[in-house]
């Protein structure tokens, strides 16, 4: 799925364009072989960030939205702005520790060894649809987790939308289970 700068509206290849050419890859970061995709030039120019922003907000909207999670870190930058622009709330899904009161936490699997996100208890009401917004889709692990926590907080899970789906990491398939048919929505898959 892509969107466009013009519109905002997710679908259209123009929007793909822009973010796109506002991507750099980085060789070789952060070990050898790998081909980081840095989204930092594409948050720095003012017309491909609003593109952006307008894209996830329209998905806010049409998935029906009432708060929007974004995940540790780059989700956060992504996930806010397009909260205020659909006019529903922010809540921030972090690593285990960095949330102060009384949080959820859901454990997951990485390639070596595990992880944990915990959400604040109070963050979400039975009821909520919940939008989750991250950079990059790659192995899934992060997004499944956030996913069980939403549920286990009450809410419903609206979807999943993400900058860019790293396609050949195969976490599109991983998550099918935990969308139980709720949509994924990339706007760039690479």
């Amino acid at each position: 799925m892509s969107g466009t700068s013009v519109s905002g509206e997710p679908g259209t290849e123009e929007l793909r364009g822009l973010l796109l050419s506002r991507i750099q890859d980085v060789p070789d970061y952060p070990q050898p072989g790998v081909m980081f995709k840095d989204i930092t030039p594409l948050l720095a120019d003012a017309a491909a960030f609003s593109a952006l922003t307008d894209a996830l907000a329209e998905l806010c909207v049409r998935h029906r939205a009432d708060k929007v999670v974004g995940l540790e870190a780059r989700g956060f930058i992504l996930a806010a702005p397009a909260a205020v622009r659909a006019g529903i709330g922010f809540v921030p899904v972090r690593k285990a520790g960095k949330l102060p009161g009384a949080t959820l936490g859901q454990a997951y699997e990485l390639e070596y060894g595990t992880a944990e996100i915990e959400i604040h208890a109070d963050a979400l009401e039975p009821g909520d649809r919940v939008l989750v917004i991250d950079d990059v889709l790659a192995t899934g692990g992060t997004a499944e987790a956030s996913l069980q926590l939403i549920r286990r907080a009450g809410a419903q899970v609206a979807g999943v939308a993400v900058l860019m789906e790293l396609g050949f990491l195969d976490g599109r398939r991983r998550l099918l289970g935990a969308l139980d048919s709720a949509p994924l929505e990339a706007l760039i898959t690479v």
